[in-house]
């Protein structure tokens, strides 16, 4: 159970990426105050979490429905990981991040009251975006048993109260931190999430050809 919670939690600590949220929100929220920040910062969370959560209960029900095979899902939500692990090695997640909160901060500028971030684009779709939906439903398929299923639950629990107490820190953060250890973590998350995603790529080329049974 602690291998699981710990390959559970290391994937999604991964791919929601706290750490990169944490600068962004912080410009995002700019002249927001404290309170206006923190309030934010819960809200985004706490609707991110009811997303996620869904999903995990009951995206299988879904791709039931759409007649969609789990290895096939498997090898999409690799792709979209390892789409996303680009970014964050290349920096072009962070750069398109950034240019969302430039959207948001010039409609701040034309009005006087601070943009409600929470919604959007913070719970959706930085915190739970595509590539994490994807990860939190495959951790899901893959648990046996509820046991399992409430692990991975409590690793994404364990992963979202990071990320509120980040959002919350954003500001003394990012200058906790500086700009050039954020990049650097982020490329080192990258360069693992790209690791985590091609091995969801192989495990699914690797179910829906019957490679398992066969090397069995």
């Amino acid at each position: 159970m602690v291998e699981l919670f710990l390959s559970a939690f290391v994937t999604l600590f991964v791919v929601i990426d706290p750490p990169g949220c944490a600068p962004i929100y912080a410009g995002l929220t700019h002249g927001a105050s404290p309170q206006q920040s923190r309030v934010m910062a819960i809200r985004a969370t706490i609707i991110a979490a009811v997303i996620l959560v869904i999903f995990a209960l009951f995206g299988q029900d879904l791709l039931n429905a759409l007649h969609i095979e789990l290895d096939s899902f498997r090898i999409a939500g690799g792709i979209m990981l390892f789409l996303i692990a680009l970014e964050m090695v290349f920096e072009k997640r962070t750069q398109r991040r950034e240019e969302r909160a430039e959207k948001i901060n010039a409609q701040n500028d034309l009005t006087p009251e601070v943009e409600d971030v929470s919604v959007f684009p913070m719970a959706m779709p930085m915190l739970a975006g595509p590539g994490a939906i994807a990860a939190v439903m495959l951790l899901q398929n893959e648990a046996n048993g509820t046991e399992e299923s409430l692990v991975v639950l409590a690793a994404l629990g364990a992963v979202l109260l990071l990320t509120a107490i980040a959002l919350v820190a954003a500001a003394p953060l990012i200058r906790l931190l500086g700009d050039r250890v954020e990049a650097v973590i982020t490329r080192l998350l990258g360069v693992l999430l790209a690791a985590l995603a091609i091995q969801y790529v192989i495990d699914g080329i690797s179910g829906g050809f019957g490679l398992v049974e066969a090397a069995a």
